[in-house]
């Protein structure tokens, strides 16, 4: 009984061991995702969101076109259209990237 208490504990520990691994590695690849970016854009070009992968803004471009004094609401709308787009792109990434680490476990949006 006690010989095959102490396999158990030699499972454990490498168990242990390979969370610690991958507690790192996803910790150092939050890092690199606070830096990349994706960019996503509206109205055939005219609005361009840059958003990173810890889901901020970083820039909005808007061509001079897309300015309508006279329409502000589609100007808005592109724009919305444009960060929703960017924001669902750098999930998206996070997502892929941290599968990578993971191996698929699904952690229930820690990242």
């Amino acid at each position: 009984m006690a010989r095959g208490g102490f396999r158990g504990m030699g499972n454990m520990n490498s168990m242990i061991k390979q969370a610690q691994k991958m507690q790192k590695e996803m910790a150092k690849l939050q890092a690199e995702l606070e830096e990349k970016t994706v960019e996503a854009s509206a109205g055939g070009g005219v609005v361009t969101v840059v958003a990173t992968g810890k889901k901020e803004i970083r820039e909005i471009i808007i061509k001079p076109e897309a300015v309508d004094p006279d329409d502000v609401e589609m100007l808005q709308d592109l724009v919305m259209a444009a960060v929703n787009e960017a924001l669902r792109k750098a999930e998206e990434m996070v997502n892929t990237e941290m599968g990578k680490i993971t191996g698929g476990l699904n952690l229930g949006g820690l990242f």
